[in-house]
């Protein structure tokens, strides 16, 4: 019998998804679990596996669709179903679908492509972009003929073959002329879904909390040590490499079960006296970290559940499985979504600190900062002052004021930053 492909739905408040890219053609072989085609949600891009061997007899759902989750958009049988010949068909007429006049312009009438300047930020493939760097060309001088504006290998390729063909004194031409005499109007190009709805939530979230931030500064010297001191010996033993992340978790999962109310949400009440705004608080049982991870375009937050039931081994491990499958679209559905409190890097690219935006419903975020040596006073035993360098960390934490005041909020980072500077947790 011939299995129905479905939109799953990847989380528990995702309705609908979009399809990005078929892997698959009608009438080619496919494995069980083997990646079938690729889907954009509010939460999550990922690869969608076959759920059975076979054959893909029928795309019902082409590239672009959006459609609600549990919608049959392929099936897949065997060769020899009689469904093959139509599905053929309706692949072919998938695929002869009118561009939009942003498709139809990027493929008829884009100016030479290694000249071509993409507004903001340019979207490209890693292969794209050693392509780029082995041929010495600018990405942002291609224009991208993918979905958005995405440049790809071919696009590199074609670029560099016309370069080649430039006389020398052309390629030797002065760049701001070249500019000022090739260069197209800047490029419109639509948002991605992932962009499209990240936008969307962002201003839902400002727009719902009254955000107010406090920013606490960390001494990690003694767990930059215990690190350096057990690295080595950490990833031989659990197969994962031992970052800052997980003495960060551990550390803001110990605050959370001191001071639940940083772990809480704010939520219509359903019988509530009058004059209360209508709202009740919902004190979670579990913590769910929610651990955000940077993608191309965007950004994705799966969840480490009942985080305060892991060890610090488990928790380094969830941490690190976590962020590698979604980097590349391997998420499980119930791995995105859910979270009670969410942790963000904003350290990760060099920045100080930053003042993130709450993953609505909850009413906390932690943003990490960078990791810097800076000169500190020291205290010793008897009192006495001194200069040292030591390994320095901002943290800030955004909350909702409505829910949280100023001294929850301090009293929590204290325990937060007790924790790391007086770390005394088995590493394992």
């Amino acid at each position: 019998m011939p299995t129905d492909v479905i939109m799953p739905q990847m989380g528990e408040s995702i309705f609908e998804g979009t399809i990005t890219k078929w892997l698959k053609k009608a009438g080619d072989r496919v494995e069980k679990d083997e990646p079938l085609f690729e889907i954009s949600t509010d939460k999550v891009d990922a690869e969608i596996p076959s759920p059975e061997a076979g054959v893909l007899i029928e795309i019902r759902i082409g590239e672009g669709a959006t459609v609600e989750v549990n919608t049959v958009v392929a099936v897949i049988g065997e060769a020899g179903d009689a469904m093959a010949a139509p599905a053929a068909a309706a692949q072919t007429a998938a695929e002869q679908v009118p561009q939009s006049p942003v498709q139809e312009s990027a493929a008829t009438q884009l100016p030479p492509p290694q000249v071509a300047q993409a507004q903001g930020r340019t979207r490209s493939s890693p292969l794209a972009r050693r392509i780029a760097k082995e041929h010495g060309i600018e990405l942002g001088r291609i224009a991208g003929t993918g979905v958005g504006g995405r440049i790809g290998k071919d696009d590199v390729l074609r670029a560099a073959q016309s370069v080649a063909a430039q006389s020398p004194v052309q390629r030797a031409a002065p760049p701001q002329v070249a500019a000022a005499t090739q260069l197209p109007p800047p490029q419109v190009v639509p948002l991605t879904r992932m962009r499209a709805i990240i936008a969307e939530r962002m201003v839902e979230s400002v727009r719902t909390s009254p955000h107010v931030y406090t920013l606490y500064r960390v001494d990690m010297t003694r767990i930059a040590r215990l690190r350096e001191q057990h690295r080595t010996a950490f990833e031989r033993r659990h197969g994962a490499k031992l970052t800052y992340m997980p003495f960060i978790s551990a550390a803001a999962v110990a605050a959370l079960r001191r001071f639940p109310i940083v772990n809480a949400s704010l939520e219509k009440g359903a019988s509530l006296e009058s004059g209360d705004g209508g709202l009740a608080i919902r004190y979670h049982r579990t913590i769910d970290l929610g651990i955000a991870v940077a993608l191309e375009g965007g950004l994705i937050v799966p969840v480490v559940r009942h985080a305060e039931q892991q060890s610090f081994a488990a928790l380094a491990r969830t941490i690190a499985d976590l962020a590698l499958r979604a980097r590349t679209k391997k998420l499980l559905p119930d791995e995105v979504g859910g979270s009670t409190f969410t942790l963000t890097n904003a350290g990760a690219f060099g920045g100080e600190f930053g003042m993130p935006i709450i993953n609505q419903p909850e009413s906390a975020i932690l943003a990490v900062g960078g990791l810097r040596k800076e000169p500190a006073v020291v205290t010793d035993a008897d009192g006495n002052d001194s200069i040292a360098i030591r390994s320095m960390q901002y943290f800030c934490l955004g909350f909702d004021h409505r829910l949280i005041d100023g001294a929850d909020a301090g009293k929590f980072m204290h325990e937060f930053k007790k924790t790391l500077e007086n770390w005394t947790q088995e590493i394992g």
